[in-house]
């Protein structure tokens, strides 16, 4: 596989498109806008600027990173001639069962379809497509360029060759592979939703505020960052659409978001993106905590 589409400049796709390019493969980055677009691009750039700051690429491999990724608004033009498609769309299943129907129709037999879906079902997103073997999940870590996992999920027809065929590519990306099985949520958000929402439920009911919630998990369960501050980082809509594919799929009480969650998320409060969430943060910075906006 040297060609490789990605849907969605995002914070999950221009992690995944970079990763990728930096690791020599030629990158189609798609999305419905120039803007879109240009801020994803403009996100790799920076991110490449860190790194080069920080000694782990010279500028030339900067350089040759950002010339291996080419932007398109016509999904047809972007994945012709993908070997591999890398679907990184919101996390909404109405969205992303028409993509997947109309990459079916649209990309070379052979080709490949991955979801970085963080947990939505591959066996529901193959059954719209006539090639359900070739149907399969890579589940990138944020940030992409620096986290080593990638979930491999696969769907109930994906076949042993094209699992095979991702776990070696992940590899070829130095990132660390495990397999899992398609039921909600996989292996990593299964888990780590149900802390996250209980971290919010302790909160919800006065147990403790966000500062002295965050500080027990990250000192007392070395955590390298607190559950609340963590949900700001994914973002609180991901957060809570997740804990919903978790209630349907399972019909399990214990999976219910937490009615602040869903508040807040109503409110439009999303963490990070919006600037406020458990924590309020400096304009268009991520890396500043300014304080916790729950005592």
């Amino acid at each position: 596989m040297k060609n490789i589409a990605v849907i969605g400049s995002g914070t999950m796709g221009n992690g995944i498109a970079h990763t990728f390019a930096q690791f020599g493969f030629s990158v189609n980055l798609i999305d419905v806008s120039e803007a879109a677009l240009e801020r994803g691009i403009q996100t790799i750039s920076k991110n490449l600027d860190r790194q080069v700051t920080k000694g782990s690429l010279t500028e030339a491999q900067k350089n040759e990173t950002l010339s291996n990724i080419n932007s398109y608004t016509d999904l047809q033009k972007g994945v012709q001639n993908a070997d591999l498609v890398v679907e990184a769309a919101t996390e909404n299943i109405d969205l992303k069962l028409k993509i997947f129907r109309d990459l079916d129709q649209l990309c070379k037999p052979e080709t490949i379809l991955a979801s970085n879906t963080s947990s939505i079902s591959i066996t529901k997103i193959a059954s719209v497509t006539k090639r359900p073997n070739q149907v399969i999940g890579m589940h990138f870590m944020n940030p992409v360029p620096v986290m080593k996992l990638v979930e491999v999920i696969r769907g109930y027809a994906t076949s042993d060759a094209v699992t095979a065929s991702i776990m070696d590519l992940a590899q070829k990306l130095h990132k660390i592979p495990v397999e899992v099985n398609d039921y909600p949520g996989f292996v990593a958000n299964r888990i780590l939703m149900p802390m996250i929402n209980e971290a919010i439920y302790t909160l919800y009911e006065g147990v403790a505020g966000v500062h002295e919630i965050d500080t027990v998990m990250k000192l007392g369960m070395a955590h390298p960052m607190g559950p609340l501050q963590l949900a700001d980082f994914i973002g609180l809509d991901v957060c809570l659409a997740i804990l919903e594919v978790l209630h349907q799929g399972f019909g399990n009480p214990k999976y219910a978001p937490c009615p602040l969650l869903v508040n807040m998320v109503t409110a439009g409060e999303k963490g990070v993106k919006s600037g406020s969430g458990f924590y309020t943060y400096t304009p268009g910075s991520k890396d500043l905590v300014v304080a916790p906006k729950f005592a």
